[in-house]
């Protein structure tokens, strides 16, 4: 069995990065026991087999021609080079012999890879690839300017008590923007390889908040911890508890459930302790304690903001590149510190805010800070939306109200054919961490970033919400489609709940001349016949169960970027070609 080129690394420290990685790969074929090399391969066998034992690691033997049958009942060649090492063995070698033909007869019986002399060894390379990255777990991206997180991390490990056999849950608390998402990230990437079994499931609070979403995870948590994805489907939410109850009671699996703010949603996805299978481990993080407190979890870390020190690490690395002040920006370096309050998230808006600026700059931002007593995190965020031009803080407002989580491709089609120039103003965004872009092109803003947008918006017209830019809560979008209004942005969704039908008629739309974004995911709807599209501005409509058979005739279509009718009752799109 080859594991690792002969004469580079001892038994020990082949060991040891055995029991860090998850996957032996073992390769027998009939040259593995000439004497000269066959007892290094033999050692390095049983280490793998112990591995496998001892650790639950998964081994994938290949059968490189031979028969798997020859190495489980050791015949054949196997039987004289054992014959010939039993030879004058003393009773020490012996010993070494019953392990060794104990190790080769387990990894006969493992189903692997039969490679006969005729296989077609490409096709076959392919398949054991495609298992391999199957079974790896995936690691996550973590901010490389983190800081403080070896004690942190360390902590959490001694409280999850991984070699212990019982089940047992932790929860993570603290204030948005403190860092518990990647706190927990960087802890899974230190651990993930200790089972074989993971799911990470993120965004929970935000994306569960209807059933759809609440049985989206059920099925990521079976499909990433069975790996069966596509052979298991959920249809309802109490078939997806009892699925992991029946399926993983019996497991040993490491979740981790990101940001959920609902004992019900906890309760169907990761109920109780006897869920899971013995030496399972459960990570959950929210803001507040009492949640974690009454799921029963068996510790709660609560993260706690940066000492000074790391503090003023972590804010020199965004605003200077660096671990500590530029030359001549100490003392405003530590005043940066005290307004963000050593909170992670406002240290690195603040830090990348204040990137590449000059003394005097970084005297007028923190001059604005003076002006806020007692100062939030969203006061703090402000400061760095402040710093934006027009059409940036168009765009920023936009992904906060309606494109939160949307793909960035087709923001940036709709944003261009708004006259936004998106690229370069999701590119200042993204320079000043005011949003990030996920691995799968989704875009992501913090909660707090999102809230303070949203009071933005909010203070156009506290008084008038027809007087605002945008809209997104069900009392206002019903409340103008009455009035006047200046609208340039409506969501209306399927999370408001309303006792009587919402009428769009004529006489609400007629105003709304620069209607840009319109969202309707509401079958409460209710539309007639003199419906109409004033705007020549519309650039993303988006409406699940539109009433009528076609679009209104003067609908104008020369600004769309993105058109979805979902559950509609089109027959023709429109009585008139578009545009």
């Amino acid at each position: 069995m080859k594991a690792f080129e002969r004469g580079k690394r001892s038994h020990q420290s082949s060991y040891k990065l055995l029991k860090n990685q998850g996957l032996p790969l073992l390769c027998s074929q009939k040259t593995m026991l000439i004497p000269n090399a066959s007892k290094w391969c033999l050692e390095e066998l049983v280490k793998f087999i112990n591995c496998k034992e001892e650790r639950e690691q998964k081994v994938i033997p290949i059968f490189y021609h031979v028969d798997p049958s020859e190495v489980r009942n050791q015949r054949e060649i196997y039987k004289i080079a054992f014959s010939r090492h039993e030879k004058n063995a003393d009773e020490e070698k012996r010993g070494k012999i019953r392990r060794w033909k104990t190790a080769m007869r387990e990894a006969g019986k493992l189903a692997g890879y039969d490679v006969k002399v005729d296989s077609y060894e490409s096709e076959i390379i392919q398949d054991i690839i495609k298992e391999i990255c199957g079974t790896i777990p995936m690691v996550l991206d973590v901010d490389e300017k983190i800081v403080g997180m070896d004690s942190r991390l360390e902590k959490l490990v001694s409280r999850l008590e991984i070699q212990s056999n019982g089940v047992r849950m932790v929860g993570v608390c603290g204030l948005g923007g403190i860092g518990k998402t990647t706190i927990i990230t960087a802890l899974y990437n230190k651990i993930s390889n200790q089972f074989r079994s993971t799911s990470f499931l993120t965004n929970v609070r935000e994306e569960s908040t209807k059933d759809s979403g609440l049985l989206k995870f059920q099925q990521q948590l079976l499909d990433d911890t069975l790996g069966v994805k596509g052979q298991l489907t959920l249809k309802k939410i109490h078939e997806g508890v009892k699925e992991i109850k029946d399926k993983l009671s019996s497991k040993k699996v490491l979740v981790f459930v990101d940001d959920i703010d609902d004992s019900r949603r906890l309760e169907h996805l990761v109920g109780k302790h006897s869920w899971f299978g013995y030496g399972s481990r459960i990570i959950i993080t929210r803001r507040k304690k009492d949640l974690l407190k009454a799921h029963e979890v068996d510790y709660i870390y609560e993260v706690d903001k940066l000492n000074e020190v790391k503090a003023l690490q972590l804010f020199c690395s965004y605003a200077f590149r660096q671990c500590l002040p530029g030359k001549g920006y100490g003392d405003l370096s530590i005043q940066g510190v005290r307004y963000a309050d050593r909170l992670p998230l406002a240290l690195k808006v603040l830090g990348s805010l204040l990137f590449r600026k000059g003394v005097k700059d970084w005297k007028s931002e923190l001059k604005k800070l003076q002006e806020v007593p007692n100062m939030e995190i969203t006061n703090v965020l402000k400061i760095s939306y402040d710093g934006l031009d027009h059409t940036q803080n168009m765009i920023f407002l936009d992904f906060a109200c309606f494109f939160k989580g949307a793909h960035v491709e087709i923001v940036t089609q709709v944003l261009d054919g708004s006259g936004f120039k998106a690229e370069s103003g999701i590119n200042a965004l993204v320079d000043r961490c005011l949003i990030t872009i996920s691995t799968n092109k989704k875009i992501e803003m913090h909660d707090s970033l999102a809230q303070m947008d949203k009071e933005i918006v909010y203070k156009e017209c506290p008084n008038e919400s027809g007087e605002r830019s945008r809209l997104w809560k069900h009392e206002d979008v019903c409340r103008v489609l009455t009035i006047n209004t200046k609208i340039e942005g409506m969501l209306l969704n399927d999370q408001c709940t309303s006792e009587h039908e919402i009428k769009f008629t004529f006489e609400a739309f007629k105003r709304m001349t620069r209607l840009r974004v319109l969202i309707v995911n509401n079958n409460q709807v209710q539309l007639f016949e003199d419906f109409t599209f004033p705007s020549h501005d519309l650039t993303y409509l988006y409406w699940a169960g539109y009433s009528l058979a076609s679009l209104p005739s003067n609908f104008h279509a020369n600004s769309l970027v993105f058109l979805y009718l979902k559950d509609n009752n089109i027959k023709r799109l429109s009585e008139r070609k578009l545009g």
